[in-house]
Parts: structure tokens; C-alpha cells; sequence
């Protein structure tokens, strides 16, 4: 990851709530997945187990995430099948040297991914107004009617 790239994570996450995060580190997944594709066609061995290793880690943050406690329900279960067969399917991308299945595996988490991007609350609506709307027409009224096109004409 090149300076640029790793200063922009580290910005957008000291902001990011936490679905922000949950779908940094799926961007991160799908990322590593892709680059380990790539490597897979250039023959570049090294470089591939290098990005599926972060891929595992990656995976293992994920499932520290889980409520494992019995308050997480019926979702907790599914993620904890999914991080499994996910871990199990890369392995076998790695022994069969597939470029193809590492990216079948990609795309499943991109699909979750996208999933978790719907909850994601950080979408609220614009803060509250200033002026009550009832008092905003009556300022508006109140104004001479050039008042309104000098404002607009304004610049810096």
C-alpha cells in the first residue's frame, strides 16, 4: 500500500462509525483478494500467499467482531459460517492456484459488503434549521426585493 492510500484509510477511519469501519475492512478484503488474483496470473507465488495471508488476517479481525454470546442471534451464526467457509475456500484457492476461485470469494465479500453498507447509520439527514420555517417566511417577506438578488450576486 503506497503512503497516499494508507494516509486516506487512516483518515476516513478516525471518522468512520462503526459500520464505516466493518466496511473499511471488507474493502480491504475485497483488495486483498483482487491483488492476490493478480498475482495468481503473474505466476508471482510469493507475492499471491502474501495477500491471502493478509486476507486471513483481515478475516480473523472479522470474526473477533462476532457476538458469539447468544445476543447476536441468527446473523452471528450465518458471519461465523461464512468467515469459515471463506477461510476454507481461500486454502483451497491457494492449493489449486486459482485465480478464478479467489475471485468467486472476492465477490461474496463485496456482496456482504454492500449488504452491511445499508445499515450503515452514518447516513443522518442535515442538522436542524436555524430559523423555524414559519419565522423564515416572514423574514423573506419582509425584505426589500432587491435584497435577494444582491445576496445571490455576492462573491468573495
Amino acid at each position: 500500500m503506497n503512503p497516499t492510500d494508507l494516509m486516506y484509510r487512516k483518515t476516513a477511519a478516525e471518522g468512520a462509525s462503526g459500520f464505516g469501519l466493518l466496511i473499511a475492512l471488507y474493502d480491504t478484503l475485497a483488495g486483498d483478494l483482487r491483488r492476490a488474483a493478480e498475482a495468481e496470473r503473474d505466476n508471482d507465488i510469493a507475492g499471491r500467499c502474501r495477500e491471502v495471508n493478509h486476507a486471513l488476517l483481515v478475516i480473523g479481525h472479522l470474526e473477533e467482531w462476532i457476538d458469539r454470546g447468544g445476543s447476536g442471534g441468527q446473523l452471528a451464526d450465518q458471519l461465523v459460517v461464512f468467515y469459515a467457509s471463506l477461510r476454507r475456500e481461500l486454502l483451497e484457492a491457494q492449493v489449486r492456484r486459482s485465480a478464478q476461485l479467489l475471485e468467486l470469494q472476492m465477490a461474496r465479500v463485496l456482496e456482504l459488503r454492500e449488504m452491511w453498507q445499508q445499515f450503515d447509520v452514518r447516513r443522518v439527514p442535515a442538522g436542524p434549521e436555524i430559523l423555524p420555517p414559519a419565522w423564515k417566511e416572514q423574514e423573506t417577506a419582509s425584505q426589500p426585493p432587491n435584497a435577494e438578488r444582491r445576496r445571490q450576486s455576492w462573491s468573495a
